[in-house]
């Protein structure tokens, strides 16, 4: 259930996993990265925790969002990029909602995409496909 009205924030999007699950949480999920001063504000308004990690400093202030279905992703025209790979560093505007939610004895409250609009996207190079052809594999 939705708990705050949307806001809209603009990110640097890292490991979007729009359109397949990400294998480590079995869900659709996206990282909104190097947020601005006043996006976390609002985010930590919706009583949304927003992270930093010491280890991974390029992503600056951050918060995951994970979903059960694939997450709608648009071009700045109103392109479907549902079928994009879509790279670390592409900057969006999305519009973010929140949801609260309860797992056996924990409750929180999570950050939810009700859109993604790709501003600049950077291609996604897929560690499968590094120029070498396949007569090449030992």
């Amino acid at each position: 259930m939705d708990t705050a009205k949307p806001i809209k924030v603009k990110a640097e999007v890292m490991w979007c996993f729009h359109n397949k699950l990400n294998e480590m949480t079995n869900k659709y999920s996206v990282d909104l990265c190097n947020l601005s001063p006043g996006a976390i504000k609002a985010i930590e308004s919706m009583g949304i925790e927003v992270r930093t990690r010491d280890d991974k400093p390029e992503k600056g202030n951050f918060v995951t969002c994970k979903s059960s279905i694939p997450i709608k992703v648009f071009a700045a025209d109103g392109e479907d990029l549902s079928n994009v790979a879509i790279g670390n560093g592409s900057k969006a505007v999305v519009l973010l909602s929140s949801y609260e939610w309860k797992y056996k004895n924990k409750s929180g409250v999570s950050p939810s995409i009700k859109k993604m609009v790709i501003e600049e996207l950077q291609s996604y190079d897929s560690p499968e496909d590094d120029g070498e052809d396949d007569d090449d594999v030992l």
